[in-house]
């Protein structure tokens, strides 16, 4: 139970931190928000925050005197751990919580949890278009771009939640506990933050230390790692994997097109991927997941298999914005570590022109200029990391490679150049944040940019 008694400092002023402060507030708690930049207007975060005018903002510094007036520290996911503001604060006996630690305190209902290095909005997107059909009551939440606290103290016994979770919001967990969770693939993604790989799964597998005996985790069988702690898990939770590479026992799986599930009722048709809008194979993958994690919640196969022939990709995921002068333009802007890049240019089937670049992880990206495969014909980068994977494209023999500014200057180049037949895709490889405030804004410019070069 939330103690109110307690004094809460929210971190950060973006949608988690208002919502969360927000929360707070409406039940009548002592809360603070805090940012550390110094420079944040707050008359104009009041006027788009009216509700939060009673609520102090304390800026820049945080002083010694004003950490010890709180108790439990709300972070919102963007901000480190290891900053030193929370480490002293974590001394001085300051309890740390996420955003999604404190809406979990007051949620009610069944809590579902996807996360994973690529593809969780897309998997939690369509397991909630999943849910819609069977249940009257359906929450999506989470890193998808809905606070869970947004939403927290609307719940019911009868609700049910699908949250996407990311790795930020995984350091912070205390008692969250999902009924059934779900971790679709790890890839090196934001080392900047975890420092090391062995860090980064360990935070993603911590999705499942609070569940109880018995409830479902689903996993990527053709995930080493995954496979691996799978079996660590089986003597507690019911382990369900699915696999697009080979026929499982147990299971969900993709075979001659079409998606099975293998169970002990036999084997069940789920879909034939031909009948989905939802295009390649990891696709297929977070179609399985989310097939798996609704069918543990009782969902019916043929409920799940009428979503499938309806739902279409998220924005910003290999989304497409317009074709002009015979040329496709398409909008990757989600792809923000090379691997979900790599399934970007993947999935072109037309001579590529690729704009990449952007905020640097600590990313490597090799393995993704070894999968352009003769398909990209010219390279545009900019950002943060244009000089880093212009380098790394020589050393593997790509040469065709042109530097920009702006993101302007890239689509204008593109569109001076591509012929007809072609696509320009942008599958950036890299975070947004050194350009854009995040990858939302990057895409939506994207195609604001292409749209007026349509005469």
């Amino acid at each position: 139970m939330i103690d109110n008694k307690k004094r809460y400092l929210v971190a950060g002023t973006g949608k988690s931190g208002a919502a969360a402060a927000k929360l707070l507030a409406e039940k009548g708690f002592s809360v603070r928000l805090y940012d550390g930049n110094e420079a944040l207007n707050t008359a104009l975060f009041y006027e788009k925050h009216p509700e939060l005018k009673g609520i102090e903002i304390l800026l820049g510094t945080l002083p010694e005197e004003e950490m010890k007036q709180t108790d439990i520290l709300v972070l919102s996911p963007g901000i480190p751990t290891d900053l030193p503001m929370v480490l002293t604060m974590k001394q001085m006996g300051v309890t740390v919580w996420g955003e999604i630690e404190l809406a979990y305190a007051f949620a009610k209902g069944r809590l579902l949890a996807i996360t994973g290095t690529n593809g969780k909005t897309t998997t939690t997107a369509l397991l909630g278009e999943i849910l819609k059909e069977h249940y009257p009551d359906v929450r999506v939440v989470g890193n998808i771009g809905i606070p869970y606290t947004s939403v927290a103290a609307d719940t019911t016994d009868e609700t049910v939640t699908a949250a996407e979770i990311s790795s930020f919001q995984l350091e912070t967990i205390h008692t969250f506990a999902p009924e059934v969770t779900a971790i679709l693939n790890i890839t090196p993604d934001h080392l900047n933050r975890h420092h090391s790989m062995e860090c980064y799964i360990k935070i993603k597998e911590s999705i499942t230390k609070n569940q109880k005996p018995g409830q479902v985790c689903v996993l990527n069988y053709e995930d080493e790692a995954l496979r691996a702690f799978g079996k660590t898990l089986e003597n507690r939770l019911n382990v369900i994997y699915f696999s697009s590479a080979r026929k499982l026992e147990r299971g969900f799986y993709l075979e001659n097109g079409r998606i099975c599930c293998a169970g002990e009722d036999g084997i069940h048709a789920v879909a034939d991927t031909g009948e989905c809008n939802l295009l390649g194979t990891h696709n297929y993958e977070n179609i399985m997941a989310a097939a798996a994690v609704a069918h543990a919640l009782g969902v019916p196969f043929e409920k799940i298999r009428e979503v499938l022939k309806i739902f279409r990709a998220v924005a910003h995921r290999i989304e497409y914005v317009e074709e002009i002068a015979g040329v496709r333009y398409y909008n990757d802007s989600k792809a923000t570590n090379p691997d979900a890049a790599i399934k970007g240019i993947r999935a072109m089937e037309r001579p590529t022109w690729l704009i990449g670049g952007g905020y640097d992880k600590q990313s490597e990206y090799g393995d993704w200029i070894d999968a352009f495969d003769g398909k990209v014909v010219k390279l545009v980068l900019l950002g943060e990391t244009k000089e880093k994977i212009a380098k790394e494209a020589v050393q593997k023999g790509f040469t065709d490679v042109v530097m920009c500014e702006s993101l302007e200057e890239a689509v204008t180049y593109c569109r001076s150049n591509a012929r007809p037949g072609d696509a320009v895709l942008l599958s950036p490889a890299c975070a947004s944040w050194d350009m854009f405030p995040n990858y939302e804004k990057r895409g939506d410019i994207f195609k604001e940019l292409v749209r007026s070069h349509r005469q």
